[in-house]
């Protein structure tokens, strides 16, 4: 028996029989629930109302119908009594669904309706294309009954009241709270609250869900808290989840990324794919019926209209379908992007935070998220193109072959497929050209980053150009592979430009050599299928392009996944060893790509640590002591030996502060809960209740990036704080009073460590040997071993020790104070500690009170700016290209409409025109429209390298340039984020976006020309579409406008989440922070989906209208073409406008997406003109007034009545400051915090310019003078010591102006060569990111090297052995003494044998000159405030043994 519709029609009527009843029973008792309360009383919508009407009336027509064949036939057919049961049921549902108002129709029941509505649709179609002769009804198509007619307008109106009903009603405030609460105690039958996923059918065909939206869109701005959640499919953590169980089935296959991710998504893809095979069938509906229209316009005036008519109708119908399901296609792809991009950010986050440490690079991470998630992301939306290409391809087959026959069609297949080889190698020249971009662009990226860090070093070093002509070189690399790649991209374009035109000249070549008949329907017919096939294979460059690059980022990020995880020390919690706190085991550590093989730590011998006990560790610079630290924390790899266990919470105070953005609050609390005694308890005993007394905001003062606004000890007492906060069992301080000054350093010790924390247990590295009485236990480190251990008498005890060295260096230099200046000073020691300390100074160099916008990206308001696109447009060569761009674009254009018709006209014109002449004159006119194209591609690549280029140069020299307290108030995750996502942006997409407008533009320009010239009435309906997309597009601007500029904005806090992160990822691991870090990733995440998700849907809700106003136009002029006398037009001229009217609404949708792409891709250019428009410095250098040569001779320094204030609002830091400093001198300058040492040195850079008075030097008043002369004269050692990634030699001498040996010297000089030449690579051993495998002290030996080998006149030591141990900062000061005999030497300290010695101390306070002498006439008044400093740095440097 054959099968046709009737009998599937029976089978699913069958189906409907058995379900409905089941799905009923399956869903009463939740239905039930939900009508346990109030609902009952109300009454149920029309719409509900109107749709069980319908179905009522079709039930009854059904029975009916079954009633009256059996009174004819006396029998019923089974088909027509399963139909009339089916709707019987469907009816009853219906009814029960009425009553419970709350609930949607069920989706069996709007599955059955659809299906019996799109059968009787197909019968009736059918049946009318037999009676107009227009096709053959086929044997699975049988003659529809009466009653199909009679249920067909009912079905199609029931279905579109379903659509629009099939969403979740509104509750009333009665009811809502009652199933609130019902929800909550059956979690099962929770709904989604987004209105995406409480949408109906309908509101999701035509995004109705986004009205609301749109609507409190254009009455105001939209801020990120308007924007509905998302769907839970698409949030992080759901996401995540599912992605990381994809990844962990498949984790034994080779390729396990890509096929997680498929895993993963392989439900909406394949929803996808459904929507994409429809939208493929409908758009070949128009070129198959196309012969017929013009055939029907080709025949006599006694043919029916009806015809005519009906084929318009066939022909709307099918846009129809062609433009809806490409909407749900396209924003389908969208959000599987965006589930894709949510999960891949979590996984590498979560990844992030558990890699191993210092293997993992901030500017990799920021590439990862930027540009490789991001492309991961995009894939989607090309991705079912790779199989619709093939379907396309044959489809197209299918009908030429219809059309002109088997050679013709095969000639067309061949010259499709010769075309799609030939690209492969270029392809593959793409996808390698990637690569190497992607690679070039990690390094500019991470040298970005690691300037933009470094970047106040860099200005006092007088090193911003010569780090600006590296980053220009390798953005040059990246550059050259750019243009390559564009150039590539370029040839691929205008091969697939080309190839419709080359296969339609070569199929139509073989059908007039083989002589098969030329009609205008068929040519037509053609070349609508080279059109539409026009389609894929112009995207095919870009899929490839995609593709290639999608393989290099999932190969990237999965090459990520795979490095090894984080070994977490496994912390035993038990009671087994109840006193012990830590238990060491002999074995060796050593950092992941460090010295080779070598261990950083080797332990010989085991030790315990009981709890309660207080452990300090010395050691001269690199013995060690950070790394012994790092080995408890499980942070550095084990090579040998046992692991170090732990019993109990363990809290981390690093050397190298890090400190969040956010409040001073929320950086002591670090994620635990308020108990105020507590946390006042302990600001108190760090010292930091005076400091929140000074700053606006107390402890709700925001603190930037990197604590930028803090002071170095500032920053390390709230890293204590953080500590004592945290009430942990295991305390491990890593040198937390190097930062801070006698006195503070002293309080923190008696109040910290001997009170909060006496019965727990601290280990503390320190080098201050005055602190190591009070310990249990004494580790000395020496070359990564503990040379000795014990207790501290034991340990000085023996004047052979590692310890007594150390303790000699110490005495050595507390005895450069007058010992009889002392003990007089020392007797009223505690009157005048006790006055000082009462003393109040408020630090404005840094201001503390940082908003919270300036931790977030500015942004425009509005449209963008017309001075924007003017500025784009202008960057290359001025605009000159743009018109001849335009003109190859119109050339190409008209030569294209030109050789169709003349093919369309020349096939019907039998006598008059050869076969020779028809296709030379066509090919002759396609020729010279590939030529134009190919002049278009070629000018447009050279267009967008340049414009690029252009933009990056103003962005990056107009950032270097910028002072320093732009870099304190702007985030380098803004700046990166301009330098990488916006730059990439400009790189490859903007110049292709906003030409593609243009060249849209004027396709749709001559498509319009053309209807018009055939029925001059389209015209006026044109006027009033384009009228209406205006009104839609400026309506649907607003809102879309603020979602693209919320996408980056909303990004940003991702990167900086990310690297601040990263940065502290020792402290979070061991304050067991993970999960409180990964929940922020999941909002900062979500927040960006959020955003991303509407802004999709936004463009899709414009072109859902806008396709349907330019598809009726289309349908009104075939209308009216049918309309028409047959006399008044021409039938090739009319069926050439219907051919170009089927890419109609492709063409006007490729317009209105490009315009309002462009916009929102511009703000990209908006974004990197805001900073190319900064306040700068002074100029570098002025030609009219530059410093002699030998300039400074001598270093004389006069400060004459200085006054700094670094703002207008702000009071003034300096105040008529007046000194002279002698040339060839040493002068100390001391003060407490907030006296305005910082500012001073920073008034001698220019850093701040003074409000009044100036700074002379040797003559010069150095305000006159270019930046450049003054800072490279001077040489500064700054408290922050910070290296570059490279090689040691880099870092001594980054300008390369000195031989090795000079280095060698200075090495040795600063006590390092002994270090380095135990490294085989001697000055090219590496130096990583930030210097973190250097030790603090290490890295400023290395700043103490790069200021001796410059050798300049005068010298700024700015706390610069605050990390170093007394013994070589001894070393140090010596090395100064003796190379800096003829120098001028500023020094700011906390430790006064450092300037004892100077020939004069200059003493600050409250921005002016308290004393100003030599230091043995200060510390022989006992008044002065210099004595007072020195009493409270003796009193608490003496140890015990001195004082007695």
């Amino acid at each position: 028996m054959d099968v046709n519709l009737k009998l599937v029609k029976v089978a699913v009527s069958l189906l409907l029989v058995l379900w409905l009843p089941w799905d009923f029973w399956k869903k009463r008792r939740d239905i039930c629930v939900l009508n346990n309360h109030s609902m009952r009383g109300e009454k149920p919508p029309l719409v509900i109302r109107i749709i069980v009407l319908l179905n009522f009336m079709s039930c009854i027509s059904y029975l009916g119908f079954c009633l009256s064949e059996f009174w004819r036939i006396e029998t019923g057919l089974i088909e027509n009594v399963l139909s009339s049961v089916a709707w019987l049921l469907a009816c009853v549902l219906a009814i029960y669904t009425m009553n419970n108002v709350h609930k949607k129709v069920p989706l069996v029941l709007t599955l059955g309706w659809a299906f019996l509505s799109i059968c009787d649709l197909l019968l009736v179609s059918a049946y009318l294309l037999h009676c107009f002769e227009l096709n053959q009804v086929s044997q699975y198509l049988p003659k529809p009954e009466i009653i199909d007619f009679a249920s067909l307008p009912l079905s199609l109106v029931l279905c579109f009241y379903v659509m629009v009903n099939n969403r979740t009603p509104k509750m009333s405030s009665s009811t809502e709270p009652l199933l609130t609460n019902q929800l909550q105690r059956d979690p099962e039958l929770k709904c989604n609250s987004d209105p995406f996923s409480s949408a109906g059918i309908w509101s999701h065909m035509i995004f109705g869900w986004l009205n609301p939206l749109f609507v409190k869109g254009h009455r105001e701005k939209l801020q990120l808290d308007d924007l509905p959640p998302i769907p839970s499919s698409e949030t992080a953590d759901e996401a995540s989840k599912q992605l990381e169980e994809c990844l962990r089935k498949v984790k034994s296959q080779n390729v396990t990324l890509p096929r997680a991710i498929l895993n993963a998504i392989w439900i909406p893809l394949a929803t996808n794919a459904v929507f994409a095979g429809i939208n493929t069938i409908a758009s070949y509906i128009g070129p198959l019926l196309i012969t017929s229209f013009v055939n029907f316009l080709s025949a006599d005036e006694n043919v029916n209209w009806h015809q005519g008519l009906f084929l318009a109708l066939i022909f709307f119908s099918a846009k129809t379908v062609e433009s809806l399901t490409q909407r749900q296609w396209y924003y389908g792809a969208r959000r599987i992007g965006i589930r894709v991009r949510a999960a891949l950010m979590a996984l590498i986050y979560k990844k992030a935070l558990t890699v191993r440490y210092g293997d993992t690079s901030s500017g990799k991470i920021i590439n990862f998220i930027n540009v490789d998630v991001e492309r991961i992301g995009d894939f989607f939306w090309y991705l079912h193109g790779i199989w619709l290409l093939p379907v396309q391809v044959i489809f197209a087959l299918v009908i030429l072959c219809k059309n002109l026959g088997a050679a013709p069609s095969a000639a067309a297949f061949l010259t499709t497929v010769l075309v799609m080889v030939s690209n492969t190698p270029l392809a593959n020249m793409q996808k390698r050209l990637h690569g190497k971009i992607m690679e070039a662009k990690d390094s500019r990226i991470k040298a970005t980053s690691e300037t933009l860090k470094s970047m106040r070093v860099l200005k006092l070093h007088a090193w911003e150009s010569t780090f600006l002509v590296k980053l220009l070189q390798l953005r040059e690399t990246e550059r050259g592979w750019l243009k390559k790649y564009l150039y590539t991209s370029s040839a691929v374009a205008f091969l697939f430009w080309a190839s419709p035109t080359l296969v339609s000249v070569v199929t139509f070549g073989v059908c007039i050599m083989l002589g098969t008949p030329l009609t205008s329907g068929t040519v037509l017919s053609a070349l609508a299928t080279f059109r539409i096939l026009q389609e894929p294979i112009y995207n095919l460059p870009e899929l490839i392009s995609m593709t290639a690059q999608t393989r290099v980022s999932i190969d990237r990020v999965q090459s990520f996944f795979m490095k090894e995880d984080h070994k977490v020390l496994q912390q035993s919690r038990t009671l087994v060893s109840p006193d012990i706190s830590v238990e060491i085991e002999a074995g060796e550590y050593a950092w992941q790509n460090r010295d080779g093989d070598k261990p950083a730590i080797k332990i010989t011998e085991r030790l315990t640590i009981p709890k309660g006990s207080k452990v300090a560790i010395c050691g001269s610079v690199g013995s060690g002591k950070t790394s012994f630290i790092c080995s408890i924390l499980g942070e550095i790899p084990i090579i040998s030996g046992l692991c170090i266990k732990s019993y109990g919470s363990k809290a981390f105070v690093p050397q190298t502060s890090w400190i969040q953005t956010g409040t001073v609050r929320d950086n002591v609390l670090f994620g635990e809960e308020m108990d105020r005694a507590s946390y006042e308890h302990v600001l108190a005993a760090c010292s930091l209740n005076q400091d929140i007394e000074i700053w606006g905001d107390g402890d709700l003062c925001m603190i930037g990036e990197r604590g930028l606004n803090l002071s170095g000890g500032q920053k390390q007492r709230i890293q204590m704080a953080r500590a004592l906060f945290s009430n942990s069992d295991i305390y491990l301080l890593d040198d937390p009073f190097s930062a801070v000054d006698a006195h503070t350093g002293a309080h923190m010790f008696k109040e910290c460590l001997m009170q909060i924390l006496n019965k727990k247990t601290v280990v503390y590295v320190t080098h201050q040997l005055e602190f190591l009485g009070a310990s249990d236990l004494v580790l000395v480190m020496k070359d990564g071993k503990i040379a000795e251990s014990g207790k501290y008498q034991d340990l000085i005890a023996n004047p052979d020790g590692e310890l007594t060295k150390l303790m000699a260096s110490h005495r050595s230099s507390l005895s450069q104070m007058n010992n009889q200046k002392k003990m007089s000073l020392a007797k009223s020691s505690q009157a005048n500690q006790v006055e000082v300390s009462r003393i109040k100074f408020v630090d404005l160099s840094r201001s503390s009170k940082v908003s919270e916008q300036s931790m977030s990206d500015d942004t425009e308001t509005g449209r963008v700016k017309w001075h924007v696109y003017a500025t784009f447009v202008t960057s290359a060569y001025r605009g000159a290209l743009v018109p001849v761009i335009l003109l190859c674009q119109i050339l190409f254009q008209a030569l294209q409409m030109a050789s169709n018709y003349w093919i369309t006209w020349g096939s019907e014109q039998v006598g008059s025109v050869t076969k020779p002449q028809l296709i030379e004159i066509f090919g002759f006119l396609s020729g010279g429209s590939c030529l134009f194209m190919l002049g278009r591609t070629a000018l447009l690549s050279t267009i967008a390298i340049e414009t690029a280029q252009q933009l990056f140069l103003g962005l990056i020299t107009s950032v270097f340039r910028a002072p320093l307290s732009f870099f304190d108030s702007t985030p380098s995750s803004i700046l990166l984020n301009r330098s990488s996502t916006d730059q990439s942006t400009v790189d490859t997409d903007i110049p292709y976006r906003l030409a593609g407008l243009a060249f849209a533009l004027i396709q749709l320009l001559s498509v319009v020309a053309l209807m018009s010239h055939v029925a001059w009435q389209v015209f006026i309906l044109f006027l009033v579409v384009f009228a209406l997309s205006l009104w839609y597009q400026s309506y649907y601007i607003a809102t879309a406008r603020e979602l693209a500029r919320m996408v980056p904005i909303q990004q940003a806090p991702i990167l900086h989440h990310f690297s601040e992160s990263i940065s502290g990822a020792a402290v979070i691991r061991c304050f067991n922070q993970e999960a409180r870090f990964w929940k922020k990733n999941m909002e900062l995440i979500d927040n960006y989906s959020r955003a991303s998700f509407h802004n999709s849907g936004t463009m899709e809700w414009l072109c859902v209208r806008i396709n349907f106003l330019f598809n009726l136009v289309f349908f009104l002029l075939l209308v009216i073409l049918v309309s028409l006398p047959r006399s008044t037009i021409d039938p090739s001229l009319a069926g050439l406008a219907a051919t170009y009217g089927l890419n109609l609404n492709v063409l006007q949708a490729w317009v209105i997406w490009n315009l309002c792409n462009v916009e929102n891709k511009m703000i990209s250019v908006e974004r990197i003109l805001h900073f190319k428009d900064i306040p700068c410095e002074a100029a570098l250098v002025i030609e009219d007034c530059r410093p002699k040569k030998g300039w400074p001779h001598n270093g004389t320094i006069e400060i004459k009545n200085l006054y700094i204030q670094y703002s207008f609002a702000l009071p003034k830091v300096l105040k008529g400051i007046t000194c002279t400093f002698p040339g060839e001198k040493k002068i100390g300058i001391v003060g407490r915090t907030g006296s305005g040492k910082s500012t001073l040195i920073q008034a001698l850079f220019r850093v701040v310019e003074p409000s009044h008075g100036c700074i002379v030097i040797d003559g010069l008043d150095i305000s006159k003078i270019g930046l450049q002369d003054l800072r490279s004269r001077l040489s500064i050692i700054p408290q922050d010591p910070i290296l570059f990634q490279g090689t040691l030699r880099m870092n001594i001498d980054p300008l390369e102006e000195h031989s090795d040996q000079t280095i060698w010297e200075v090495l040795r000089k600063c006590h390092l060569s002994e270090t380095m030449k135990g490294d085989e690579q001697l000055l090219d051993a590496p130096v990583a990111e930030d210097g973190e495998n250097w030790s603090v002290g290490q890295r400023q030996l290395v700043c103490l090297a790069r200021v001796l080998l410059q050798r300049r006149k005068i010298l700024v030591l700015d706390e610069a052995t605050a990390s170093v141990d007394t013994a070589t900062d001894n070393l140090i000061q010596k090395t100064i003494r003796e190379e800096t005999g003829g120098c001028t030497v500023l020094t700011v300290a906390h430790r006064i044998p450092t300037v004892v010695d100077n020939d004069l101390v200059l003493v600050l306070g409250d921005g002016k000159v308290l004393e100003y002498d030599s230091p043995s006439r200060l510390l022989g008044d006992s008044n002065s405030q210099f004595s007072r400093l020195a009493v409270e740095f003796l009193t608490r440097s003496s140890t015990e043994e001195d004082r007695k």
